[in-house]
Parts: C-alpha cells; sequence; structure tokens
C-alpha cells in the first residue's frame, strides 16, 4: 500500500508590507485548494488573556517574543504527520487569542508565512524551501500606510510613529538579518513574476518527484 509522503514546507519571510501575502497568493494559484495549505505566524500571537487590557495595548508585535512558536511548530509537526489540526484566531480588538478555532487539514504543500519564520532555527529546519521577500523599505511603508488607513481605520500620524518607533527597528534587528538563511531571494514580492514561476516549478517537479516514489512504497 502507498505511503503519503511528507507535506513540503515553504517559508515565506519579509518585511512587514514586503509583498509576502501577494507572494504566497501567486503560488497558490498555480495549485489546487487541495494541494496546498497557507499558515499564517499572524495567527500565533501569544495568548494575552492573563494581562489587563491596558497592558496589551502595548505589545511589539514585530517582536520574536509576540509569538508562541512553541505551538506553531507543534501544529507544523502535526501536519507533517499528516494530522489535523486546531488552528487558533487572534482577536485584534481585544489584543488577545480568541475563543475560536480553525480546524484544518493537512496538505502536500503547506506555506508558513510571516514576518520572522526565518528568526526560530527551530521553524527553519522544518523547511524544505526557504524563501525572503526583499522589497525596498520606502515601499513597504507606503503599503503598509495604504493599508493600515483603509483596513484599521489608523491616522497617517499614527502610523508612521509606530514605523519610526517600532516596525523598523524590529526589522532592522530581527527580519533583515534572516535574509542569510533564505535559498530564494525574491525583490519586490508579488511583482516579481520570473521569480515566483521558478518558485512554483520547483514546487511542482518535488510533488511530480514524490508521486512517483510514492508508487514504490
Amino acid at each position: 500500500m502507498n505511503e503519503k509522503q511528507k507535506p513540503i514546507v515553504i517559508g515565506v519571510a519579509g518585511g512587514s508590507g514586503s509583498g509576502k501575502t501577494s507572494v504566497t497568493r501567486s503560488i497558490c494559484q498555480r495549485f489546487t485548494d487541495k494541494t496546498i495549505l497557507v499558515m499564517e505566524q499572524d495567527f500565533y500571537y501569544k495568548d494575552q488573556s492573563h494581562l489587563p487590557f491596558e497592558e496589551r495595548l502595548n505589545t511589539n508585535y514585530d517582536h520574536p517574543f509576540a509569538f508562541d512558536n512553541d505551538l506553531l511548530i507543534d501544529h507544523l509537526q502535526q501536519l507533517l504527520a499528516h494530522q489535523p489540526i486546531q488552528k487558533p484566531i487572534y482577536d485584534y480588538k481585544n489584543h488577545t487569542r480568541s475563543d475560536e478555532v480553525l480546524s484544518v487539514e493537512p496538505k502536500e504543500v503547506i506555506i508558513l508565512e510571516g514576518i520572522l519564520v526565518l528568526e526560530d532555527p527551530r521553524l527553519v529546519d522544518l523547511m524544505d524551501i526557504k524563501v525572503f521577500v526583499d522589497t525596498d523599505a520606502d515601499l513597504r511603508i507606503i503599503r503598509r500606510l495604504l493599508r493600515d488607513m483603509k483596513e484599521r481605520g489608523r491616522t497617517i500620524d499614527s502610523v508612521l510613529e509606530q514605523y519610526l518607533t517600532v516596525v523598523r527597528p524590529m526589522h532592522l534587528q530581527f527580519i533583515e538579518p534572516t535574509k542569510r538563511y533564505a535559498d530564494i531571494i525574491i525583490p519586490e514580492g508579488g511583482e516579481n513574476l520570473v521569480a515566483i514561476d521558478l518558485l512554483a516549478t520547483k514546487v511542482e517537479m518535488i510533488l511530480a518527484k514524490n508521486k512517483e516514489v510514492s508508487k514504490f512504497i
């Protein structure tokens, strides 16, 4: 009887507004919904229900300490073992983890997307392909500014203040250095169709090879 091959794990890192989501979406368009699963690191912010609301407001979401990587790693290992997980949901309004969860089934390809997915060596060790989306700072701040004003009702002043005091320092200290661990660096995010096509083709080749190997197991 054929045994299932271990899912392919692709890590997609990069600064806020770099185009990680666009790259992920472009890759997903090359495959069916039954083939690919997206795991967002943003869903794994730590539970802060034990803290007063005022303290939660001071959370630095761009710092490695903000993430519950232990839970994320545990869930990835379950998915790699072809087991379903209960994926957490983060409540940004209350700055803590929601009581609701998402039931997620394992798939052949897992894309792990997030600003700091290449920062934790334990996560890196689980990846087959490591990607860093490298976009100039001016484009990243413009994208973040437009997103936060449109989707989160933020003012220009509040977005720029957060960028200068938190986002930029955290990017330089923690995110930018992880570029060295990437197998593939994609400049300009989702607009770099050549790089995305090459990455998608590589995944297709691995999937085809896995199917051939499965015939003989």
